[in-house]
Parts: C-alpha cells; structure tokens; sequence
C-alpha cells in the first residue's frame, strides 16, 4: 500500500519500522522541532530521525488547517494515513484524503482512556490491564470504529514508560497484521460503545505532585503513571524533591511522615498504609538510590514530606 506515516514520539517508531518494511511509505509527518535541554538546541522528533535514516521524505507543518498539507498530500495519491502519537487532530480534510481511510494506534481499550495520555492514566487510576487498539479516524476525539484491539496486563512496577515500550511494540504488531485486510478491503469495524468512554487528558506538571494523605497504592499508582514525566514531586523543607520506583509496604505513621530507609528505599506514611521510594533525585543532582542520597543528606525519621504549594 501507499502510505503516510504521522507520527512524532519513540511510541511510534516500532510502527513506523513495521510499515516501512512491508509498504510504501510516500512521507512522513512529524511534530516541528523543539527547544530541548539546558541549551535549548533545536531538537527533531524520534520519528524524523527515524525517518531520515531510512530515506523517507518528512513533513513538518506548524499549521494543518490552512489546506496547504491537504492539498500536498493529495498529489501522493496515499491509499492509507497511518497515525501513530501524532500530536495534532487531523482536520476533515486531511482526513478525506486517502483513499482507504485514516487508521490510528491508540494505547488503551478504546472506548476508555480517549486522548492524549491512556498509558498515563491508566497507571494512575489503578487499571489492571490495558492494551492498543487499532480505529478508523473520524472528526471526533478517538471515537472511530475499531478494526483490532489486543490486551496488555499492567504490572505492579510497571511505569508509565516501561508501560509505552511494551505497548508501542504490540502496537506495531497489532498494525501489521491489521493493515492487509484494510488494503483487501475486508477488514471488519466494530462501533464503539459511547456509552463506557472515558479521557485521558494531556499530563501537566502538577499532575505529578503527590498526595500522600491518600492510600499507600493510589501514591505508588500515582508516583508510577508520571514516570518518566512530568515525574512524580514531593516538597521535603521547602525543596522539589523526584522519587522513583515505589513499592507498597507495611507502615503507619502521619500522612507524610519519613518512616525511615528500608530495604525497599525511603519509607515514607500515606493516608492508609506507606510507600517506600527506591530512588530520589535532588534539585540539580543525578537520580539515584535513595540510600545513596540519604548517605550525603539524611532525612531523619519524623520529617514530613509536603505536597507543593496550592495542590
């Protein structure tokens, strides 16, 4: 088939390998680059790189509504657009384009988790499973009909970027095997039910900020679904403090309160129950252990650890 490819993020670079190995790819569309790091360079999106390693043309619009991309587009005459973490809704009439249809990855169980961050969320609210699906595009926030879905458990350490490398390759499999019957025209759509839909807003930084007067497993669900952003911050005397990779244990004291280093890392008291963080990072500093950090800057059991200010 004759494809365009839309997509920005590493989660879309193992579909974007599946497609170019079996299809055409005519261009691919990707977000503009963007200020990163300290120095604020210019840096272009993991699905250009990719993209320009293996020789395809790239598109990088600011504007989709302007019909300028449209009408490019449709001189490539593109049987397919395939979107995989785009970034951007694609306007009607990119969307009337090609000639089988738009057709997106979504990582999570559609109806739930519509929007931009269903990995996240998912985490967050305590799912036990989610997975990809793959829907035809329509003018609506991810409310297409579903050509396949498949299931993917979520794991009690699971993070929400050790989540995404496993869903981006089951994603691109998913793809792979969905596309043939897209272009034989057999493929067999399912309505989704309205009715169960659910949203995953786009994360913002104080989503990471936790909560610890909440259960022991909401803080651990929490502190996981922003890793690896926005990540998740407690205040310890005023100063930001990211803690990684927390695990449920037994504990009781006040919401907040250090209960002191075990095995499992910094323990720290919830609502119900505690949460031990095995790795901390300090403004400016490295992550690390939490051992490693305490050994430079105790935290003394009894000290509390605070939600930022206004949250």
């Amino acid at each position: 088939m004759r494809v365009v490819f839309f997509g920005s993020p590493s989660f879309a670079l193992p579909s974007l390998e599946a497609v170019a190995r079996a299809h055409q790819v005519l261009a691919v569309v990707s977000q503009p680059d963007r200020p990163a790091g300290r120095g604020k360079k210019l840096q272009p999106p993991p699905v250009k790189e990719l993209a320009m390693r293996l020789g395809l043309p790239v598109e990088q619009p600011s504007k989709l509504r302007d019909g300028a991309l449209a009408r490019a587009l449709s001189a490539l005459r593109p049987d397919v657009f395939v979107v995989v973490a785009y970034g951007r809704i694609l306007p009607p009439d990119l969307l009337a384009v090609p000639k089988l249809g738009a057709w997106n990855v979504h990582a999570s169980l559609l109806p739930k988790y519509r929007g931009a961050a269903p990995i996240q969320w998912a985490i967050i609210r305590g799912e036990s499973g989610t997975g990809v699906c793959v829907m035809r595009m329509e003018e609506g926030l991810d409310t297409g009909p579903l050509a396949a879905c498949r299931e993917e458990p979520i794991r009690d350490v699971d993070t929400a970027g050790s989540l995404a490398e496993r869903l981006a390759v089951l994603g691109a499999d998913l793809l792979a095997a969905t596309l043939p019957p897209i272009a034989e025209g057999r493929i067999a759509l399912r309505a989704q039910d309205q009715a169960s839909a659910s949203l995953a807003p786009p994360m913002k930084k104080e989503d990471g900020y936790l909560d610890l007067s909440e259960q022991a497993s909401a803080v651990s669900a929490r502190a996981r679904g922003v890793d690896p952003w926005p990540g998740a911050t407690v205040l310890l005397a005023g100063e930001p403090v990211k803690v990684f990779a927390p695990s449920v244990i037994a504990g009781q004291g006040a919401p907040g309160e250090v209960l002191g280093l075990v095995p499992q890392g910094l323990a720290v008291a919830c609502g119900q129950g505690a949460v031990a963080f095995a790795e901390l990072q300090r403004p400016g500093h490295k992550r690390m252990s939490a051992s490693a950090v305490l050994t430079g800057h105790p935290i003394p059991a009894g000290t509390r650890l605070d939600r930022a200010p206004g949250h």
